[in-house]
């Protein structure tokens, strides 16, 4: 009896045993596939950390572009400006000298008379601008919205 009771009691805990060896293969094969993913998704993290930080390269040069085109820009501007006002002052010294209506023949005088009825600001102000820039809407890329804030790219990295 003791016997046929261990012949019993063997083969339920050889089935235990199957059973346990099934869950630790199963658990390793599992084990298997994270590790793969986890090594696939530690690529893919280096590929996109590589490409983030290229991209944040060209931000800075585009940061540093648009610097250096909006100082040029606003110097080309005082320039025009100041060049305006010499044109204004000749024009008006121009008109308000009585030798100068006998010098300049009369388109001369037609075409000045003409700037000064219009002022000459007003007259070249559609020049003033590029055609090429559309600036009279609210633009996206507005210089006046551009933020220069560079705390975001001091921030550290782990």
């Amino acid at each position: 009896e003791q016997g046929l009771q261990l012949l019993e009691l063997s083969g339920s805990v050889e089935e235990d045993y199957i059973r346990i060896a099934r869950c630790f293969e199963a658990t390793r094969q599992r084990c298997c596939r994270l590790e793969q993913d986890g090594r696939r998704a530690r690529e893919q993290l280096a590929r996109v950390e590589a490409e983030r930080a290229a991209l944040e390269v060209k931000l800075k040069h585009a940061r540093n572009q648009v610097e250096v085109e909006m100082k040029k820009r606003h110097r080309a501007e005082a320039e025009l400006e100041k060049q305006e006002r010499k044109l204004q002052l000749v024009l008006e010294l121009l008109m308000q000298e009585p030798w100068g209506n006998e010098a300049l023949s009369r388109e001369q005088c037609s075409v000045l008379s003409a700037l000064a009825g219009r002022r000459l600001g007003a007259a070249l102000a559609p020049v003033r601008r590029s055609s090429a820039v559309d600036e009279s809407c609210q633009s996206l890329l507005s210089h006046s919205d551009i933020s220069y804030d560079r705390t975001e790219d001091d921030v550290v990295r782990s």
